[in-house]
């Protein structure tokens, strides 16, 4: 903490010693259509490292304000166009950028975050993925991590539609990082029956890294990363607001959240709420799955400045989700279908408060970042559960970043930094401790470099070491653990533009993974089975290349990514022949050497302006060296959808109708205590329009997954061995009202 407070001196001091020097700048321009030059009205102007944007006016023409001196990224975007991307300098007080955005139905590339820096999708060696809030509201999913799946390559570990933890490319739990609005997220993931507490509500987009993102990161990010971002900023001197609803058939669900926000020239803010409420879903065959119900209340809220001399954001989080469990000893209890949570529940939640801040302090920008997050897990069983199953525990994560970039010209980008956090694990009165009381302490410093060859070679590089202690209480059958972990991560990649409709793009990483307290440490009951950790279990240590092609046209867009993932050391926990003295098998911690390899390949095609076709392939095989295959791979899966879409039909605004469906073929290369799978196809579909009803703009939607009501068990369904289907057809309609105030 003492580190913390020096750091934010220092950088305060800065900031009043270079106050006076400080620039106060504005951009103004136009913003023309290329082919016919007339003035485009309610483009989305915004600059991402400002966190400010603006509408363009019935003339086209934009003014943003409070910029300093020195290089900015601006991004317009508007339906119909591709999104345009401008690097500029800034050296005087008014900088015009005129803009001709070309029409198109592909959003080519948008500018990133995930990456380490402000960089567009094309520039960054490392692929980054995007999925956006329409599409996860059009997903029809009753859970938000089931709608991630859309992407090739991405999918999940479900306990049913409550309880899902994403997966990339084969790796999952603390092998993938969660990012909640740039903030690693702490809760409990090491299982997977401990999803992330996380929801959809004001969320911009997803940005999903496929592969090792230690450099960033640190460890926990050696298969990836999914970076939640939140909404933008209201337009500057505006106050709006929105209103959406979801109903969901299958599961009786109802899903709400009301959001405001505002903006002045300076001062920024935004409030949230929302909740979720399902009853237990029902199979192919219309039978309940008991105990599969869940229910969330959440609430946010943020405040920002924007100056000339740096941007100041708070934001505050809070998440108290219940999650049914279907155990066992659940089904004898769950005799009828319900929503109400009683027995053998999660009961959680998760606060969190961050600070993300950037100085402009002359040449150098700096970012100050700092979260706490408060995180409570209770498992709630029911009266005749021997106590010594009870779990109620506390996670607090204290986390704090540094980023210096340091000067570089327009063409590059150099960045130094140092991140840590501090994490303590406490049991509270009921006796069964899953993970005993400990002390993690994380400390890291990294380079991250990037150049620009002319226009066509973009390079990337970068070089960690992360530093890692972990100190642990006695308990029952388990001695203390004091332990360090010494580790270093490093990257190296590029993109190549052969012409304007191809870009080839290749990285190389060596990323690693710490054990963390579970796989050191346990040695009980863990739900309904008995778990032991390894104290002498090493770091997980990852060797991947990637290469990636994208191909684009005024018609077409297609893109191939292949990868090669050399795991050594690869930490997994399986049953083993032994079982404890009331008969509980014992499921073990080892560590293997293993490799997964595949790929994805994503093709979407407009022939004509209002008709678009996407398919999209995921291929992937996990092994370890002795030959048997590793857990939790999924199914190779093919997803195509056929969609119209007209601008306007009658009294309709974007009218659009959509058919598709996914087919998994059958998972034939099971692990050592799994079964094999048969494949399955599902069809889906959806309806949806934007409808004026006086002065206001409403946008409905009607979304029916597994349409044709299959009776099917994907491979990664945990609810498999229980002998219970994943969930039949599932018809939602969503309604989204948005308003302005001001």
């Amino acid at each position: 903490m003492k580190k913390v407070k020096i750091l934010w001196f220092i950088a305060m001091l800065f900031t009043m010693i270079n106050y006076s020097a400080t620039a106060q700048n504005k951009i103004t321009g136009k913003v023309i259509d290329k082919s016919n030059q007339k003035a485009l009205e309610f483009v989305t102007v915004f600059v991402p490292e400002h966190n400010e944007g603006t509408l363009t006016d019935k003339n086209g023409e934009y003014t943003i304000s409070n910029l300093p001196n020195g290089k900015v990224k601006i991004q317009f975007s508007f339906v119909g166009y591709k999104t345009t991307i401008q690097t500029i300098s800034i050296n005087s007080a008014e900088t015009t950028v005129n803009v001709e955005m070309e029409a198109s139905p592909f959003q080519l590339e948008e500018v990133v975050v995930s990456g380490g820096t402000y960089s567009t999708q094309h520039e960054n060696a490392i692929k980054i993925e995007l999925l956006k809030s329409k599409e996860i509201e059009q997903a029809g999913t009753p859970s938000f991590i089931e709608a991630l799946s859309q992407m090739p390559g991405v999918d999940l570990i479900s306990k049913g539609p409550g309880v899902a933890k994403p997966v990339i490319r084969g790796l999952s739990m603390t092998n993938i990082l969660m990012l909640n609005n740039g903030v690693k997220m702490e809760n409990f993931q090491f299982s997977e029956n401990h999803p992330f507490i996380i929801d959809e509500f004001g969320v911009d987009r997803v940005e999903v890294i496929k592969g090792p993102a230690s450099l960033l990161y640190g460890s926990d990010a050696v298969g990836g990363v999914v970076n939640v971002i939140r909404e933008k900023p209201a337009p500057t001197n505006k106050i709006v607001g929105d209103y959406n609803m979801q109903f969901h058939s299958n599961t009786e669900g109802i899903v709400s959240n009301l959001g405001i926000k505002g903006s002045s020239d300076n001062f920024f803010w935004g409030i949230r709420g929302g909740i979720k409420s399902h009853s237990d879903y029902k199979d192919g065959n219309g039978d309940f799955v008991p105990n599969t119900r869940f229910n969330e209340k959440s609430f946010k809220a943020n405040v920002g400045l924007n100056k000339s001399f740096g941007v100041f954001k708070v934001y505050y989080d809070y998440n108290r989700p219940k999650l049914g469990m279907c155990v066992d000893n659940a089904v004898n209890l769950v005799t009828s279908n319900g929503r109400e949570n009683k027995y053998w529940y999660q009961d959680l939640s998760n606060q969190t408060i961050s600070t993300q801040n950037t100085l402009f302090l002359g040449k150098y920008k700096l970012d100050l970042n700092a979260a706490y997050q408060m995180n409570n897990r209770k498992l709630q069983t029911d009266n005749s559960t021997p106590a010594f199953e009870m779990v109620d525990m506390d996670l607090n994560t204290l986390s704090y970043e540094m980023k210096t970039h340091l000067p570089s010209a327009i063409n590059s980008e150099y960045i130094v930094g140092i991140q840590g956090a501090n994490k303590t694990n406490r049991n509270h009165e009921a006796p069964n401790h899953v993970l005993p009381n400990a002390n993690v302490n994380d400390f890291s410093v990294f380079g991250l470099f990037q150049h620009n060859f002319g226009k066509k070679l973009k390079s990337q590089a970068g070089v960690r070491y992360d530093y890692r202690h972990i100190s642990t209480k006695a308990e029952s059958g388990t001695d203390a653990v004091h332990t360090d972990f010494g580790n270093y991560s490093a990257s190296i990649g590029a993109t190549y533009r052969i012409n304007n409709n191809i870009l080839l793009r290749s990285n190389f990483a060596s990323a690693y993974r710490t054990p963390n307290i579970a796989e050191l440490t346990e040695n009980g009951m863990h739900g309904t089975r008995y778990e032991q950790g390894n104290p002498d279990l090493k770091s997980q240590r990852s060797y991947e290349t990637d290469l990636n092609i994208h191909f684009h046209s005024d018609y077409a867009m297609i893109d191939v990514s292949g990868f090669y993932n050399r795991i050594n050391d690869y930490i997994f926990i399986a049953p083993t022949a032994d079982t404890t003295s009331t008969g509980n098998k014992i499921y073990r911690y080892s560590q293997v050497n293993a490799k997964i390899y595949g790929g994805e390949i994503s093709v979407n095609i407009m022939p004509v302006n209002w008709v678009n076709i996407t398919t999209g392939y995921s291929y992937l095989i996990g092994k370890q060296d002795d030959g048997d295959y590793l857990p939790f791979i999924p199914q190779n899966k093919i997803k195509v959808d056929f969609k119209l879409q007209k601008d306007k039909l009658g009294f309709l605004k974007k009218p659009f109708f959509k058919v598709g469906g996914i087919y998994a073929s059958k998972q034939n290369h099971p692990s050592t205590f799994e079964t094999e799978t048969d494949g399955y196809f599902l069809l889906n579909a959806s309806v949806g329009t934007n409808i004026k009803w006086t002065n206001q703009l409403i946008f409905l939607s009607l979304q029916a997954n597994n349409l044709l009501n299959e009776t099917y068990i994907d491979h990664l369904s945990t609810l498999k061995d229980m002998g219970y289907y994943n969930m039949g057809r599932n018809v939602s309609l969503s309604i989204t009202i948005p308003f302005g105030l001001k």
